[in-house]
């Protein structure tokens, strides 16, 4: 089978049952794996702290003969990636502009098509409930997913309070913005192809701490599952160098409708008072501050006729 062979996805399938050492070797080839590529075992070990012997051994419970076989397989790997682009230019060489518009479009619509087949509507339900019920919600997608948690933690701040974007570099990082995360909350992990690693380790760090863990990822193959007993699988594969993001957007417009249909009062409320503030503070009219006796204060000074512009 095809992700059998395939590096990457084998880290990920085992990562949950690695070892301390093996999950930062496994953490550092998937953030750097274009440089881990060409480096020695002990070149690796030594960016990691930890030993030859170790990333010799990880190597070997991945299934490789030994690290020489490894090393072939993640150079493969990241060959195959840069052969992406060799394979967008020959599906589309020949076709006009409008024709990789139409293209596009058609890919994403089946996209969202396959993802109505396959979304469990019991686990959209339980995911609705979750976050309504939660005391924190923490949400975290990194990379190409970093937009869909920006999406997501607006409107869920319209919805209700105490919404945490992790906002990450470094697992460590990662570790601190979720250092108060317990049972009583949520996360929201979002992550496909290539599957971010520093994700998967804070999903671990959430269930560790017993909070319910929710996904929205790509297949019930993905290693994010590991971690969540709630999933909401959307399409994203693409014969491209970018990763179409519009089912998964489309799942996560779906909760945030889904989330207002439930608290239709407090949603209102929220708007209303947001507008009172826009009022209050002039965020509509003029965003220039004056200085008058040293003082700053807002500029109020519209004509009738640039209020109505």
């Amino acid at each position: 089978m095809e992700h059998e062979s395939d590096i990457i996805t084998r880290m990920n399938e085992r990562f949950i049952k690695m070892s301390k050492g093996n999950k930062k070797i496994a953490t550092y080839i998937s953030e750097h794996y274009d440089e881990a590529a060409f480096m020695t075992a002990a070149r690796i070990g030594q960016a990691v702290g930890v030993s030859e012997s170790t990333v010799v051994r990880f190597a070997s419970a991945l299934g490789y003969s030994g690290y020489p076989e490894f090393q072939k397989a993640l150079a493969d790997w990241v060959q195959s990636k840069l052969n992406r682009v060799q394979k967008m230019g020959a599906k589309y060489k020949s076709s006009s502009q409008t024709e990789v518009l139409h293209s596009v479009l058609t890919a994403d619509i089946e996209k969202i098509r396959d993802t109505i087949v396959n979304l469990d509507a019991a686990a959209f339900e339980d995911a609705v409930e979750m976050i309504l019920n939660a005391e924190t919600v923490y949400l975290i997608g990194l990379r190409s997913c970093e937009p869909l948690a920006d999406f997501l933690h607006f409107y869920l701040n319209m919805i209700r309070g105490n919404v945490v974007l992790v906002k990450t570099t470094s697992v460590t990082e990662t570790f601190e913005q979720m250092i108060r995360i317990s049972e009583r909350d949520v996360i929201i992990g979002i992550s496909f192809p290539r599957y971010s690693m520093r994700t998967l380790k804070a999903l671990e760090f959430a269930k560790d701490r017993r909070a319910k863990v929710i996904t929205i990822t790509d297949s019930i193959h993905s290693p994010m599952n590991l971690y969540s007993s709630c999933n909401l699988l959307a399409r994203s594969d693409m014969v491209s160098i970018v990763d179409s993001l519009v089912a998964p957007l489309s799942v996560i417009n779906a909760l945030v409708v889904a989330l207002c249909l439930k608290v239709p009062d407090e949603v209102r409320k929220n708007l209303e008072d947001l507008e009172q503030v826009w009022n209050n503070y002039q965020v509509y009219l003029n965003d220039e501050i004056n200085f008058i006796d040293d003082e700053p204060i807002l500029n109020y000074s519209l004509t009738k006729k640039e209020e109505e512009e």
